[in-house]
């Protein structure tokens, strides 16, 4: 029998979004885009932290000396770990935000972002490398979303959302190329964030799907993980030996959102999460 989802930190988000477990401090981060905050939660002493960054915040992700890499409004960010501030790349455009992020194995910043209004082909994702230098990958994205790569390092996975499909690109050095369907996704649903674990599987969160899938290698969904709230966004693999599987929710939205909705859910011993790589910058 598998586990049932848990609540790990109960929440009012109003769109929590990209958990990722930070393996220097033994912590989970996540944001809620909407509050401008970044929370941190340490499943060893139940210890919470939260954070103003003062503007929307897409994603906020470890940095190798320490601190983190933030995805604003209008930029990227560092806060070093004094929380002292300063941006990477400032680059505001009315009407637009950072999205979801995540970090490459060679330790640069995939980061995405989106219209305010969803405008369709009104956002981008790009490569942010650690001297703040910005390579644009796409630039005709409606709704930037998840992320990852497989564990040789040789695919990465992507979301545009309302395209309801996860596209796969081959990696070539710090290019990404021949972009193609991974999976068409079927209703109840969105694709949004995403995870991939230590067998190359993809976990792929859905936006009123009410539930998590997991997709093997070859596309072919092989577990369904249902949730007592209808707007999971993101999930990452973290805690001890990065077996449990954590999801961040929403509740931005919703005219009666379940009382869990906006909560840091945990799937106890899901899988095997792959060790996850801090922004080298």
């Amino acid at each position: 029998m598998r586990p049932a989802p848990e609540v790990a930190v109960r929440a009012r988000a109003e769109l929590g979004e990209g958990p990722t477990w930070d393996p220097a401090t033994g912590r989970l981060i996540w944001v809620d885009i909407l509050s401008a905050r970044v929370h941190t939660y340490d499943p060893s002493t139940g210890r919470r932290t939260v954070m103003d960054t003062g503007q929307h915040v897409g994603a906020a992700k470890p940095r190798a000396g320490g601190g983190l890499v933030v995805v604003l409004r209008d930029g990227t960010g560092l806060y070093d770990a004094d929380g002292s501030f300063s941006w990477l790349v400032h680059d505001p455009v009315p009407g637009r935000r950072g999205n979801d992020a995540a970090v490459a194995p060679d330790g640069a910043l995939w980061a995405g972002t989106m219209r305010y209004d969803e405008a369709e082909a009104g956002g981008t994702l790009s490569r942010i490398a650690p001297d703040g230098t910005v390579r644009p990958a796409l630039d005709a994205v409606t709704v930037s979303n998840g992320t990852g790569w497989s564990p040789d390092g040789r695919l990465m996975y992507y979301v545009d959302t309302p395209t309801r499909r996860v596209d796969v690109f081959d990696v070539d050095g710090e290019r990404v190329l021949n972009r193609r369907t991974f999976v068409a996704v079927e209703r109840p649903g969105w694709p949004d964030g995403l995870t991939v674990d230590a067998e190359g599987c993809v976990w792929v969160a859905f936006w009123d799907g009410a539930a998590v899938r997991r997709y093997t290698p070859d596309g072919r969904l092989d577990r369904v993980v249902e949730l007592p709230v209808r707007r999971p966004t993101a999930c990452a693999f973290g805690g001890p030996g990065l077996r449990d599987l954590y999801v961040s929710t929403a509740r931005t939205g919703l005219d009666t959102p379940h009382p869990l909705s906006g909560s840091l859910l945990v799937l106890p011993d899901a899988g095997e999460g792959l060790p996850g790589t801090p922004f080298a910058g």
